[in-house]
């Protein structure tokens, strides 16, 4: 079996936790290729799976590498708190040691494809200025901290709705953990095909988050200079007249479905809900 190891080397304790394992895991695999700083390109590399150790930041650089190639995911939870992490570091070899591996389930995640097209270049004929994939969320956020921005929300050309608020979130059932809950929007299931629009403190409380079928076409357009960011990091600054446009992939993100992995008790577990209260 021939694998790819990923990982933020910077972190303390990756490194040198997957150095203390080298032995057994070539005694299990053959690693054609690995990195530890984010930076490698491996969209054309053929191999049968990646290993990811870190949290949820060093699956989200993974996907930016791996790119359009399909290949299945293993992650190894060695961050903080990370919903995306499937298995513990003393699980890796008993399960890479399974002559089954390659045959358990793989869960396909929705991936969203952010397009920004600039002064009004918005036409599906026309190329889009910038283009990039993002598995847990794209934000559109204003330029300071103390100033609301305006945002018009299309969906499939229709208008929505005109958003006053700190800024805006469209995110997967993945990234429905991440800042998503924060603004007090749903927790979705992973394997739930669906988008949430949440906004970012709004100005009107009748605007709530919304729940939406990833087949559309989202566009948002800015009244005001503001920041586009994928996955917790800058795409773009965007301005007045320029359009971004959110839709399905065509790609999903792989991961394999491990035996014994619950997602509830993830939850559980990472939000502390112990379904009691102290006084």
């Amino acid at each position: 079996m021939r694998v790819i190891l990923l990982g933020n080397g910077t972190k303390p304790g990756v490194f040198e936790t997957v150095e203390k394992l080298r032995s057994e895991i070539e005694y299990c695999v053959t690693i054609v290729a690995e990195d530890w700083s984010g930076k490698d390109d491996f969209s054309q590399i053929d191999a049968d799976l990646v290993i990811v150790f870190g949290g949820d930041g060093s699956i989200l650089r993974a996907v930016s590498q791996m790119g359009a190639n399909p290949i299945p995911l293993l992650t190894v939870h060695l961050g903080t708190l990370s919903f995306l992490s499937t298995i513990q570091i003393n699980e890796l070899i008993p399960l890479l040691k399974r002559s089954d591996l390659l045959q358990l389930p793989v869960i396909r995640h929705l991936l969203l494809d952010c397009k920004l097209y600039r002064n009004g270049n918005n036409s599906l004929s026309r190329l889009p200025d910038e283009s990039r994939l993002a598995l847990n969320e794209i934000v559109i956020h204003g330029d300071t901290t103390s100033r609301l921005i305006s945002v018009e929300m299309y969906i499939d050309n229709d208008l929505v709705t005109t958003y006053r608020a700190d800024g805006l979130i469209l995110c997967t059932p993945v990234g429905s953990t991440a800042r998503n809950l924060s603004t007090g929007g749903p927790i979705l299931r992973k394997d739930i095909d669906a988008v949430v629009i949440s906004p970012i403190c709004p100005h009107t409380l009748s605007n709530r988050p919304l729940v939406d079928s990833p087949d559309r076409i989202f566009e948002f357009r800015v009244h005001q200079d503001a920041v586009l960011i994928l996955d917790g990091t800058e795409m773009a600054r965007i301005c007045p007249n320029d359009t971004v446009r959110i839709c399905r992939a065509l790609q999903t993100f792989n991961t394999l479905d491990v035996p014994g992995f619950c997602y509830y008790k993830a939850l559980r577990t990472k939000l502390g809900w112990n379904g009691s209260f102290t006084e």
